[in-house]
């Protein structure tokens, strides 16, 4: 069934603006639903957690139903095995930080040179522990890792391959499951960074068999906050980051010292609501994860028909370089769409489009290692038109006439 598109725009207040929205990747809207129920729980529920008293077991309950409400967004086993944070690359911090005495000088741990900066710089660090960092490289031809390079950087010193589920340059989707049993049958864990695939398609942890899984719910339709997932034996393992007191088995408190953001954890349980909402209008009659995978379906399929109608712009045109896959319907791809054009500024460029309420970025959007391998950090790097489902084929044609103006100035 076709994406509900009216009802899709009327849950998102802040798309009642006169500019297209389309630097998502950099930041979603957020959906009326998680404002209403973070407001819920200031008013009702904003008390310490964990004392006898009524109020504070209604907030214990309120902060673990959005716990159990992300775990079933990642369709992981336990909801212990997710932990809350206020960005993924603080979460991966943590979890390096967590891992650190798993590893020994000599060990080895690769990471992809298409990863956003969040999923490398915490592992990069552990060379000051002796622990050796090999880059995964990428084939500048197709934009795409491939696991015949990934082979030859593999040995049994290998322990961690950390490696990006979405490109939020390339627009670009990973074979998961296909990386993750490679990596496996030589005896190592997988890290995935997953901040540019959630708004997009359907998580599945389980069937993926993945080790940990990072995402930021900013960027999924939530507020500024970020959840992990630790398969539950690797959490049990993980070292504790917070109070002496609080052993191995404090899970999964010992991740989130401090305490999590009680009011952006329940309010971030809004996410998988929604997706519900969206499954049901897609005529899927099964239980709230089967909901949800119906609804990427119809976000794909939306999304395809959007992304293409940029990309088959941008391949018409003899000036523009398109960084990706360059088929909006290749499954491969999301509508992450990062291009240049030859002897032009990105940064002029995007100027030009603020003065037509068309929100766009430029730069190497902190995947400055990918962007240095394909030599563009130096002119500024490339123009990202990044589309959620909501965004509309008006807006895209809106984009496109721009677009076309300022190009022909």
């Amino acid at each position: 069934m076709a994406l509900d598109i009216n009802f899709v725009r009327e849950q998102f207040p802040g798309l009642k603006t006169d500019w297209a929205l389309m630097d998502n990747a950099g930041g979603s809207q957020i959906l009326k639903g998680v404002v209403d129920n973070i407001n819920e729980f200031y008013y009702s529920n904003f008390v310490q957690l964990g004392a006898s008293y009524e109020i504070s077991k209604n907030a214990t309950k309120a902060y673990d139903e959005g716990r159990a409400n992300i775990a079933t967004l990642f369709n992981a086993s336990k909801s212990e095995e997710i932990a809350f944070g206020p960005s993924s690359t603080v979460l991966l911090q943590f979890l390096s930080k967590a891992m650190a005495s798993q590893f020994r000088a000599g060990d080895e741990i690769i990471v992809s040179i298409t990863d956003h900066e969040s999923n490398i710089g915490p592992w990069v660090w552990l060379e000051e522990k002796g622990v050796i960092i090999k880059f995964w490289p990428m084939n500048k031809e197709t934009y795409e890792l491939e696991l015949h390079e990934l082979d030859q950087l593999m040995s049994d010193k290998t322990k961690l391959v950390c490696f990006t589920h979405t490109s939020n340059l390339l627009g670009t989707v990973n074979p998961v499951k296909e990386i993750t049993k490679f990596v496996h049958d030589r005896r190592a864990q997988v890290c995935i960074d997953a901040v540019a695939y959630v708004p997009h398609r359907a998580v599945d942890v389980q069937d993926w068999n993945v080790d940990f899984y990072a995402l930021s719910l900013y960027k999924a339709f939530g507020p500024h906050h970020a959840a992990l997932y630790c398969r539950y034996d690797h959490m049990l393992e993980l070292d504790s980051l917070y109070h002496y007191f609080y052993g191995k088995d404090k899970i999964p408190a010992k991740m989130e010292p401090g305490n999590a953001n009680y009011e952006l954890s329940y309010g971030s349980g809004a996410i998988v609501d929604y997706l519900v909402q969206l499954g049901t209008k897609a005529g899927e009659t099964g239980g709230r994860r089967e909901k949800i995978v119906a609804a990427y379906a119809d976000i794909a399929k939306h999304e395809a028909v959007i992304g293409e109608r940029l990309l088959s712009y941008l391949r018409e045109r003899n000036d523009c370089t398109i960084l990706g896959i360059r088929d909006g319907n290749d499954p491969r791809r999301v509508p992450i769409i990062s291009f240049m054009v030859d002897g032009k500024d990105p940064e002029q460029i995007v100027l030009e489009m603020d003065k037509h309420k068309v929100a766009i970025r430029y730069g190497d959007f902190h995947a400055r290692r990918l962007t240095d391998s394909l030599d563009i950090t130096k002119n500024k790097g490339a123009i990202r038109v990044s589309l959620a489902h909501y965004n509309t084929v008006k807006e895209i044609d809106k984009l496109i006439t721009a677009l076309d103006k300022i190009l022909s100035e």
